[in-house]
């Protein structure tokens, strides 16, 4: 499933990000009924992608160069607002209350290009569309999100039509995670951590304390061995945070086993391969009563060998002002960047004020001030009523918002997660 018209992790900064200029203004939306190519060759800004980041740069250039001139190209019916899937997936928020026609969400007066990108011509200041449509631009910039690659794991995705294994990163898989964890009699829950790139790093962790807490209400937590088998040598990759995640991982009695990779399901017999990967080649087989999988990642195809993206594929831009290092007039925010953070929805909040500004003086043959630094942010959820709000640069040293000590779990954090974010995602940030 690609990622496109996505959105990565849960928070949004909780605080700082409303009071940006234009945030608060609850400018009307409108529905566009019409899927259409291109309904001109030529834009002044051309977006690519029409998630978080695609939709919120979208609302922003449409101030800045007025309506008409901006189109974004989106080629999904839908758009999702994937945070909330670690809560559906826990049986704890419905999937439909995550999804919303995207032609609700674009803005009124940029145009929506129902059509997918198949190359990029920076040269030319153009890219090509599926049906061999061109588009022309003045200033572009790429949101194309990440894309899920089930299929690098042998026995996936067909193993999905098998019970208790689910994954909350997809659309078509989150719901068989809450049936999994519902159907659950005693044995293994596997929990996994690929060896990539992901979005929200801390996602693959927040359903196994879901789980936990929900068999313990349920009585059959001492039934259930839970293993969290990541690829990483950390539990998490800020000290502060993982050191608090460790403590509950004790508590808990949850095992943790670093640099296994899952590389093979084997559905029918309910068995999950793990390579080892300070010994590879050595492959370890664990049954499982419940399986939840964290996919492979990696940058859309169409960048992949692209003229706009580094060796691996995301977009080569720098990392303070996401204006690309190559072509001046093109940009990048989000999880198909190389921006070294975080891929979650803080950072997209955060990077877009950036690029706001950056663009500003680019349209005004100014070179960009505004510097960002890295700020990402992922609410851990370790429980029903409970969350650890973990904020952090690119140092991975905290920047937190409140004057509180985050590493905590809070259940005021888990009210701002599960209600208060939706509705200023929804209402603000896209806006």
């Amino acid at each position: 499933m690609s990622a496109v018209g996505v959105v990565s992790c849960s928070c949004l900064h909780p605080a700082v990000w409303l009071l940006k200029p234009g945030m608060q203004k609850m400018s009307s939306f409108g529905f566009h009924t019409a899927a259409r190519c291109a309904a001109k060759d030529y834009y002044e800004v051309l977006v690519l992608g029409g998630g978080t980041g695609g939709i919120t740069m979208s609302a922003r250039m449409k101030r800045k160069v007025g309506a008409g001139n901006v189109a974004v190209v989106e080629p999904s019916q839908i758009h999702y607002y994937q945070p909330l899937w670690t809560l559906v997936g826990g049986g704890a928020k419905q999937l439909a209350a995550s999804a919303r026609p995207t032609g609700s969400v674009v803005p009124q007066g940029v145009e929506w290009i129902r059509a997918r990108v198949t190359a990029l011509e920076p040269e030319n200041n153009c890219v090509w569309l599926e049906n061999d449509t061109k588009v022309s631009y003045k200033y572009l910039i790429i949101a194309l999100g990440i894309s899920l690659h089930y299929e690098k794991i042998k026995g996936l995705p067909e193993g999905f039509d098998h019970p208790k294994i689910g994954s909350n990163y997809s659309v078509q898989t989150v719901e068989k995670t809450w049936k999994a964890l519902q159907d659950f009699k005693e044995g293994n829950a596997i929990f996994t951590f690929p060896n990539t790139p992901v979005k929200c790093a801390g996602a693959p962790q927040k359903i196994m304390y879901l789980s936990e807490a929900y068999w313990r209400k349920t009585g059959k937590r001492p039934k259930a061995n839970i293993m969290f088998n990541t690829s990483l040598g950390v539990v998490f990759g800020v000290k502060k945070y993982a050191d608090a995640l460790l403590e509950i991982i004790k508590e808990r009695n949850i095992t943790v086993n670093f640099k296994h990779n899952l590389v093979e399901v084997r559905a029918d017999k309910q068995e999950a391969v793990f390579e080892n990967l300070d010994k590879p080649g050595v492959t370890e087989v664990h049954q499982y009563e419940m399986l939840h999988v964290t996919p492979p990642m990696g940058p859309p195809d169409v960048l992949i060998n692209s003229p706009v993206s580094d060796a691996i594929g995301w977009v080569d831009v720098d990392k303070e002002t996401l204006q690309h290092k190559k072509y001046p007039n093109v940009f990048g925010i989000g999880d198909c960047t190389n921006l070294p953070t975080s891929k979650t929805a803080a950072a997209v909040a955060a990077q877009s004020g950036v690029l706001d500004k950056t663009i500003s003086l680019v349209m005004k043959n100014q070179l960009p001030t505004k510097k960002y630094d890295g700020y990402t942010s992922c609410p851990l959820v370790t429980g029903y009523n409970k969350v650890i709000l973990a904020e952090f640069d690119y140092d991975a040293q905290p920047l937190e918002t409140f004057p509180i000590d985050q590493s905590k779990e809070r259940v005021t954090m888990y009210h701002m997660k599960a209600d208060m974010m939706p509705f200023l995602y929804w209402n603000a940030l896209l806006k």
